[in-house]
């Protein structure tokens, strides 16, 4: 079976590709130019892949590409900028059609959109996860260190607030110091997030990620790695929680042996992004 992988920036698309092939599957792969790395091509060459490059509107090119393969399911996988989003695109006519007919320009709403057509088309969208669950985030204590007790009263206090947050469709990432909110993600991104509140609020901040209440696994999955861990040591903060089952943890043991390293308690929240 041939799959289509959708591809956006950072590392989720280069886990994707070398896990579907490895289940066998054929691969064909549109990668945004503005976002994906241009080392996705190396890799999809050495997976026997083709691999084509997509400008962020040319809906239209990207359809015709997997219809052309072959590929009646594809997965989405990579980040792609709200900013660009919603600034960037140049779009082509089956693009406009959909901003067109849009009611909520927020990203969930053009994705699902764009989910839509690819439908039509006789492509379906899999959950983006579909061929990575042995890294998704488990529930419980993931780190060595363990929050303290002022730090779980941050967490409690955050969920509602983090997940209020999402349910609204602003973004999926608060942090919190002694029970108020220090920053909320909205199209910057998680990492400026962290970067913020840690300008604001100095160290032993809390960073909560959520999933939205009705997580579309589709696509906009929570997805967390090595950088986060990196960058929350920058801004000196404490503890990073995250929903189990529902938060691709992109550098598998890479990340919690991070974590250790600078001392970061991280929590897999259970039942979270659910009503």
């Amino acid at each position: 079976m041939t799959i289509g992988l959708i591809a956006g920036n950072g590392r989720f698309p280069f886990l994707v590709l070398d896990a579907a092939r490895a289940l066998g599957h054929e691969v064909v792969v549109v990668a945004v130019k503005e976002e994906a790395a241009p080392e996705l091509e190396t890799l999809a060459e050495r997976a026997g892949a083709g691999l084509h490059w997509v400008s962020l509107g040319e809906l239209g090119r990207a359809i015709r590409i997997l219809e052309g393969a072959g590929a009646e399911q594809a997965v989405m996988a990579g980040q792609v900028k709200h900013v660009k989003i919603f600034s960037g695109i140049v779009p082509d006519w089956t693009l406009l059609q959909v901003l067109m007919r849009l009611k909520a320009k927020s990203t969930d709403a053009l994705i699902a959109a764009v989910a839509g057509v690819l439908r039509e088309h006789g492509i379906e969208l899999l959950d983006s996860t579909t061929f990575l669950r042995p890294l998704m985030a488990r529930a419980g204590h993931l780190s060595a260190r363990t929050p303290t007790d002022d730090e779980r009263d941050d967490l409690a206090f955050g969920y509602r607030m983090a997940d209020a947050v999402a349910g609204l469709d602003i973004g999926q990432t608060i942090v919190v110091k002694g029970c108020a909110v220090v920053a909320v993600e909205a199209m910057e991104g998680t990492d400026e997030t962290i970067v913020r509140a840690g300008r604001l609020a100095g160290p032993g901040t809390c960073v909560i990620k959520v999933a939205k209440p009705q997580q579309d696994m589709r696509f906009d999955v929570p997805v967390v790695g090595v950088p986060t861990i990196e960058t929350m040591a920058r801004a000196g903060a404490a503890v990073l929680s995250v929903d189990a089952e529902k938060t691709l943890v992109v550098d598998g043991e890479a990340f919690y042996r991070a974590a250790d390293a600078a001392a970061i308690a991280v929590v897999g929240r259970r039942n979270g992004g659910a009503r």
